[in-house]
């Protein structure tokens, strides 16, 4: 009697969605989903879980998020592998590949010019760059050290310290900046491990906290309720809800080192006038470098724009400088940095120029403006935001 062969199991029938349907799945705690390259991933189970916290990924729950996709991962090919569990069907035929309040002509000309960016290598990191900026933040760091085994603790030597010690946090900030975002190394690994270093042993800060938030000022700069750097976040509940083990032991380092090295200097109460000091330095530096390039730009609620388009009505730049680049550690460059925010920060002046006419094109303007000039900018903002108060609370 002849056996019959075994009957193979039907294919699952491809499911087919419109843009529509992805839209109604952007805010519900039940479900959400999210498109990349055509393809509907359900992210609703996912988020917890995902490695750059469940806001940034929630951020683009309905919406498309081909573009940050591809500017946020250096390895896609391992980051879509573990995405197939997600996948749940595709746009269908008839779906434009971009949803209506995006300019198709424009993102296609920005993908060709991402793939012209990465064929000229400016993807690709001068490790020796790198090298040479960390020794020269911890020649500063020992410089600052020396200058009080030199000249004593009376005044001038120990504020001449808190000015070096507080350079040294300020490039520090934006080296860690750089492995933050994975824009040293080829591998995540690689940038991970120097990213804990820099921001726990050489400055005290969480590497994940930094990660978390500054994630979602990328994915949807200058947006209510999506970017945190417009949102007030009490610290001490997102160091709560966040901080690891392995950034507490970074962070321990930092402390018993400043300590152990100052306390003979200096005492318990010198150290702790000079931590205060140079944070308070650092500060005012890490604010205006940070302000100049978004204040006073576009905020808005999320509009669902292109990747561009988002990302120019948030930033400008500070014209290019030795001085210039140095002070904001390349982020006088911002406009590069977000479109690009994996480039090595030592190419982002070559890239300018083509972001530049690509803009000139599309009618969207660039701004590049003198460093005095940005400074200014932040003071008429200020004073423009001060008489809103005035207005709306003292009626004056």
């Amino acid at each position: 009697m002849d056996s019959e062969a075994p009957a193979t199991a039907p294919a699952p029938a491809k499911r087919y969605f419109t843009w529509d349907e992805v839209a109604k799945r952007s805010g519900s705690e039940e479900e959400r989903w999210l498109v990349i390259e055509r393809k509907v991933y359900d992210i609703s189970e996912f988020t917890h879980r995902h490695p750059g916290g469940s806001r940034v990924i929630n951020h683009y729950a309905g919406q498309d998020a081909t573009d940050p996709f591809m500017a946020f991962h250096i390895d896609k090919g391992l980051v879509r592998k573990y995405m197939n569990s997600l996948l749940i069907g595709e746009l269908s035929p008839e779906q434009p590949s971009f949803e209506p309040t995006k300019n198709k002509e424009l993102m296609d000309e920005f993908r060709e010019l991402r793939a012209t960016v990465e064929r000229m290598g400016l993807m690709k990191a001068n490790h020796v760059f790198f090298l040479l900026y960390l020794l020269h933040i911890l020649l500063l760091d020992v410089a600052a050290w020396l200058t009080l085994w030199f000249f004593g603790t009376s005044l001038v030597p120990f504020l001449l310290c808190a000015v070096l010690l507080s350079t040294v946090q300020t490039q520090a900030g934006w080296l860690q900046h750089d492995f933050g975002h994975l824009s040293v190394f080829s591998t995540s690994t690689w940038n991970h491990l120097l990213h804990h270093f820099v921001i726990g042993h050489l400055k005290g800060a969480p590497a994940s906290w930094w990660n978390h938030l500054h994630f979602q000022h990328h994915a949807k700069p200058n947006c209510f309720l999506k970017d945190p750097d417009i949102s007030m976040h009490p610290s001490f509940f997102a160091l709560g809800k966040i901080l690891s083990v392995e950034d507490l032991a970074w962070m321990m380092t930092f402390y018993a080192r400043i300590f152990l090295t100052y306390v003979p200097f200096l005492g318990l109460k010198g150290v702790l006038g000079l931590f205060f000091m140079v944070r308070f330095l650092e500060s005012i530096w890490f604010v205006w470098v940070t302000q100049m390039n978004h204040i006073p730009m576009h905020i808005d609620y999320d509009r669902n724009m292109d990747w561009v388009s988002t990302q120019l009505r948030a930033t400008c730049n500070v014209h290019r400088s030795a001085f210039n680049d140095w002070f904001s550690g390349h982020l006088n460059f911002q406009i590069e940095h977000h479109l690009f925010p994996t480039m090595p920060r030592h190419n982002y002046y070559k890239v300018a120029p083509l972001v530049q006419s690509l803009c000139a094109k599309h009618g969207i303007e660039y701004q590049s403006k003198p460093l005095l000039s940005a400074f200014a900018d932040i003071i008429y903002s200020l004073k423009e935001s001060g008489q809103l108060w005035l207005d709306a609370y003292l009626h004056q």
